[in-house]
């Protein structure tokens, strides 16, 4: 059958979004979403659209089950989000967030590389205004920052790509077996998937976007990478190192940073670390315990950025040294939130506890112990930060003279379908292990896989008690890599910046003097010449005098008449008459 691209209904919306009134703009940005989902609905695996361009065949469509479980979710949180914005009345912003999931849609649905790489810069471009809509100094520096690094990413990812289509002459994304095509390709996803030490800009820009922004940040670019990456790499082992260190290097970062937003952002790094390593491991189980685990952590952590938001919205403030005692304050967000923390740790009958654990046992399954050691390791970090760390210096530990402001209702009704979401998946994890890659043969729900996670869950729980003061939070800047592009700053901004804009003024500056000796030369050569022979001292006047009769210098003084012009005319033109009459 063939299907046109899920990604243009919301492309579309983009675009009709802002040709309808101010007071509809946030209902009709819904429609959208839930008119993607019916289509995606529509599309069986197998279906395609395909479009001859130059000499190739761009499969502008390309309909399996992988693309569509990440199609589903992706639509998914973009209602959920939309919800949750719905008070954002800057059209831009809602503008840009349409084109994000869009693009993202784009690239899950694309077949061939090319389309892949439009909708893949399309998704950078989008996103960074997610960041710069917040409107502060930090969130610009950021954004420029993000944008940067992201074009450069797709730089090197089109340089892989029309290597590899010289090398094999096909277009076609499937998996990818080496060589440096493959190598650059897989470089740009890693960037985008925030692999360490390729990971300095989702932390440092993820927390600068705007409230609602974030949500949509923390959903879309880290998962299309993870998408790709399980499209064109599974199985390579390299992936599996990247994933086990990301999923530790993202929780010890998490543990010791104040700011709750960039906190959560590095616990991304950390839980797409076990995609990653699961994209390595490649057998059927793990990259469907991939899949699963995308599709859960794009909805908790979406939860997880709207209540860290919200407290934003009400309070102003994000760090967790400033917050503090806003449990009776605001305690259906604290409620909402914790379904997003449970669901993130593994808890039973949330959705983390039937998505990870696919991961983990499909490393179990193909006799990795150490990889199983290292996750669950992960796993206790996970629940000491945003299970309990996060949460009690937000609306616990200290009181302070905060007075939220009042939060919209559709921020509620937003993290309410987002955490009913979380436990459905949770309590029925067949909706889920239904519409997965590959069949599933795994029961989250016995006994022992319950008691071992209640083990680490309570014994994680006594250790933060135990050291409750050690973690209290100070205002401190934790050195990361992005020390290696901030530190130079100044150097790179002479060397690359103003050095040559000092070079290019001084060549400029050269240009302008000669052009205009020619333009001297060209308007009176005779003049020109008696002007710099009286300079140069072929009269008899010193250099004083010479500088101020050039400065006085009138051209007419030396232009010769027309009369004498006219007869030098005539005379040339006596002689070569002459000339031809003897010739002939």
């Amino acid at each position: 059958m063939i299907s046109l691209p899920p990604a243009l209904i919301l492309i579309a919306g983009a675009v009709l979004l802002p040709l309808l009134p101010r007071r509809i703009r946030s209902a009709a940005f819904l429609i959208f979403p839930v008119l993607a989902f019916l289509w995606l609905l529509s599309l069986h695996p197998g279906d395609s659209l395909t479009i001859p361009f130059l000499t190739y065949n761009l499969m502008v469509t390309r309909v399996d089950l992988l693309s569509l479980c990440f199609g589903y979710v992706f639509v998914l949180v973009t209602f959920f989000g939309g919800v949750f914005a719905f008070h954002v009345k800057d059209t831009a912003e809602q503008v840009a967030t349409l084109l994000y999931a869009g693009s993202a849609l784009g690239v899950v649905f694309a077949g061939d590389l090319l389309t892949l790489v439009c909708f893949w810069e399309l998704m950078a471009v989008a996103s960074v205004y997610l960041i710069w809509a917040r409107g502060t100094v930090l969130s610009r520096g950021a954004g420029m920052r993000y944008l940067i690094v992201h074009l450069v990413g797709g730089s090197i990812l089109l340089a892989g790509i029309i290597i590899n289509i010289n090398e094999t002459g096909s277009i076609l994304f499937n998996h990818m077996d080496g060589g440096i095509a493959a190598n650059l390709i897989l470089f740009s996803f890693c960037l985008n998937a925030a692999v360490p030490p390729l990971h300095a800009w989702l932390s440092d820009a993820y927390p600068e976007g705007t409230v609602s922004g974030s949500v949509f940040l923390s959903a879309f670019t880290t998962k299309t990478a993870v998408y790709v990456l399980a499209r064109g790499f599974a199985g390579w082992d390299i992936l599996i190192w990247a994933g086990v260190i990301m999923a530790i290097y993202g929780v010890i970062y998490a543990v010791l940073e104040n700011d709750g937003r960039r906190l959560l952002s590095y616990h991304i790094i950390s839980q797409v670390g076990y995609m990653v390593c699961g994209v390595g491991i490649g057998t059927e189980a793990a990259i469907s315990g991939v899949t699963a685990h995308a599709f859960a952590h794009v909805l908790y952590k979406a939860l997880l950025f709207m209540g860290a938001g919200a407290v934003l919205y009400a309070t102003g403030k994000s760090k967790l040294s400033d917050l503090g005692g806003l449990a009776k304050a605001m305690p259906i967000v604290l409620g909402l939130y914790m379904i997003g923390a449970f669901s993130i740790s593994g808890f039973p009958l949330f959705s983390g506890f039937v998505s990870k654990s696919l991961v983990i046992n499909a490393a179990a399954l193909s006799g990795m112990d150490w990889v199983v050691l290292s996750l669950n390791l992960a796993a206790v970090g996970t629940f000491l930060h945003t299970g309990l760390k996060l949460p009690y210096f937000t609306w616990f530990a200290k009181k302070t003279d905060l007075k939220p402001s009042r939060i919209p209702v559709g921020m509620y009704v937003g993290m309410g379908l987002t955490a009913l979401a979380c436990f459905i998946i949770g309590v029925y994890p067949n909706i889920l292990y239904s519409i997965l890659p590959y069949p599933v043969d795994y029961h989250p729900y016995s006994a022992r896989h319950i008691v071992e996670t209640m083990q680490l869950l309570l014994f994680t729980g006594l250790g933060f008690w135990a050291i409750v003061r050690v973690l209290a939070n100070k205002p401190v800047i934790n050195l990361d890599f992005d020390w290696f592009y901030r530190r130079p700053v100044r150097l790179a901004y002479t060397v690359f910046v103003a050095a040559p804009a000092k070079l290019f003024g001084l060549v400029e500056q050269g240009a302008f003097i000669i052009g205009g000796q020619i333009e001297d030369i060209i308007k009176n050569p005779v003049g020109y010449a008696v002007k710099r022979m009286s300079f140069i001292g072929i009269r008899r006047q010193d250099k004083k005098t010479a500088i101020a009769d050039t400065r006085a210098y009138n051209p007419d003084r030396y232009r010769i008449s027309v009369e004498t012009m006219m007869l030098i005319i005539l005379i040339v033109f006596i002689i070569l008459i002459s000339w031809s009459m003897l010739a002939s």
